[in-house]
């Protein structure tokens, strides 16, 4: 490949990797993003897959870092309704836990201090009348129910690299930064292709390390720079199951040790539990749920569940490890869960920032406030525009996803009420892309299960860097929770007959 010089060079595939290409594809720049695996395939899939301004953060005083999230609420359900949509949440009251008047001062604040059109406000509910009580045990009497939004968080990141390759941006995946050195006020990035195994280079005028729990290894391996030693990575781990309840309400429960553990509705037949908090040390990619997380996890929900949980009916776990900015505080739960820019701007040029911390919810923030750093360095970059423009296949009003569903449903009667639902929750609009020839199911090639069809994958591998199963059963789809081991054997064995490896320069 030829010695191509961008303007930015980001390093790492994830949610603020991807926001900061999108952000600076927009505005004029030229962008080269590198990610050595999947795109969101460490902590960007990993999270709880809430939209939230984070309730229990009012009690560490972070009033900046909650209204930031509260105001990103609904400019991102505005964005991209097909992958957020608003969830209630009922938070049972523990009368041996935090007293009621703290937790309607919590709510208060939360409903008023980041404003709110859309989502409904807080409600006091009567447990024994309310459908949400029916799960829970006799004891619990009063709850509170408020809103938050839940995320696609995995669709979120490939949304956003997506717009950014339709910007101009290169998105190089399974592709990895080996080094990376200041030479004539300009980056020289070496890179290892390892889908075809080739090795070359480019230059950027300024660098963001965005590679997640992997951002100190980065500045001290590839860069051959001094860490700042402001890390803490804290796994965060959850369980799914079979679906607990009838209703569409989520519930947040509080602990004695002060931690909150959530049930999350999760695609349509079941529900996820998380999360936990404890500090880790080791290789971020080999994280994964231990005994005693499970064990955490189904305690805490069988101290409110009038049904407990037991491991035996856990069908999917999966870790992720959150690269938090290092505060100095006791516990990993208590740790900052806002983002920290180190920025490092030498006399002969080539500045390169480094992100600490940050979360799901503020990553479209957290992609200004990089770009605001280098205004100097680009004094003819166009001004904001994300917080307008909706996300591919989110051009439609959130009140309308049903409409939208009916005319899918008119437009391709062949296909089954669930694969509808399930393309305009995965896809919106978009899915018109790979329907648009087809006349019949036969149209859309053989089914792999759930409604999985060959056309579909051809879509996932051409427009969005899928390649293994693993990409599309767990992070393009949640399929791989319905799909049996004989039908994934089946996928594997199509993806092997028809990858291939793709230049660099392939845009969506």
């Amino acid at each position: 490949m030829t010695d191509d010089i961008y303007d930015l060079a980001i390093i790492g595939g994830g949610i603020n990797g991807c926001g900061i290409a999108r952000d600076a594809a927009g505005r004029g720049l030229s962008v080269f993003l590198c990610e050595k695996g999947d795109l969101g395939q460490g902590t960007s899939s990993a999270s709880t897959k809430l939209i939230h301004g984070g309730l229990r953060y009012l009690e560490h005083y972070e009033f900046g870092l909650v209204r930031e999230a509260l105001k990103e609420r609904e400019v991102l359900l505005n964005l991209a309704p097909h992958i957020i949509w608003p969830l209630r949440f009922v938070l049972p009251h523990h009368d041996k836990l935090r007293p009621r008047w703290l937790i309607r001062l919590g709510l208060f604040l939360y409903d008023h201090i980041g404003g709110r059109d859309i989502l409904e406000a807080t409600r006091v509910l009567d447990l024994h009348q309310s459908a949400a009580g029916n799960a829970l045990q006799e004891h619990y009497r009063t709850g509170f129910e408020y809103s938050d939004c839940w995320v696609d968080d995995a669709r979120l990141v490939v949304l956003n690299a997506m717009d950014a390759a339709e910007r101009g941006a290169i998105i190089a995946v399974r592709t990895e930064c080996v080094s990376a050195r200041r030479v004539d006020r300009i980056w020289r990035l070496n890179l290892k292709d390892h889908r075809n195994n080739e090795d070359y280079e480019i230059g950027s005028r300024v660098l963001v390390n965005a590679a997640g729990p992997w951002v100190s290894n980065v500045l001290s391996d590839r860069l051959g720079i001094e860490s700042a030693g402001r890390i803490r990575l804290v796994k965060g781990s959850h369980i799914v199951v079979k679906r607990l309840y009838d209703h569409d309400h989520a519930y947040i429960f509080q602990n004695a040790d002060e931690r909150v553990v959530f049930i999350i509705p999760f695609e349509q037949d079941f529900s996820l539990i998380g999360t936990t908090d404890e500090d880790f040390d080791g290789d971020p990619s080999e994280c994964a749920i231990s005994p005693s997380e499970i064990d955490y996890l189904c305690h805490s929900v069988n101290a409110y569940l009038r049904e407990p949980i037991s491991r035996e009916q856990i069908v999917w776990s999966f870790s992720g490890v959150r690269p938090l900015y290092d505060d100095g505080t006791s516990t990993a739960q208590e740790t900052t869960r806002d983002y920290v820019l180190d920025l490092r701007r030498p006399d002969d040029g080539a500045p390169l920032v480094n992100i600490f911390g940050g979360k799901i919810t503020t990553f479209r923030r957290l992609a200004e406030s990089v770009l605001e750093q280098f205004e100097s360095d680009f004094p003819g970059m166009k001004a904001r525009w994300t917080h307008r423009v909706p996300y591919s296949g989110g051009d439609f009003s959130l009140g309308d996803i049903d409409s939208l569903q009916d005319e899918l449903q008119a437009e391709w009667p062949f296909l089954s009420v669930e694969q509808v639902a399930r393309f305009v929750r995965t896809y919106g609009t978009r899915c018109r892309k790979f329907l648009a020839d087809a006349t019949s199911a036969g149209d859309l090639g053989p089914d792999f299960g759930s409604g999985l069809t060959a056309k579909e994958i051809d879509y996932l591998q051409r427009s969005e860097w899928a390649i293994t199963a693993e990409d599309i059963l767990w992070r393009r789809t949640k399929l791989g929770l319905r799909l049996s081991d004989r039908q994934i054997e089946e996928l594997k064995a199509y993806l092997a007959s028809s990858v291939e490896p793709k230049p660099i320069s392939d845009r969506v």
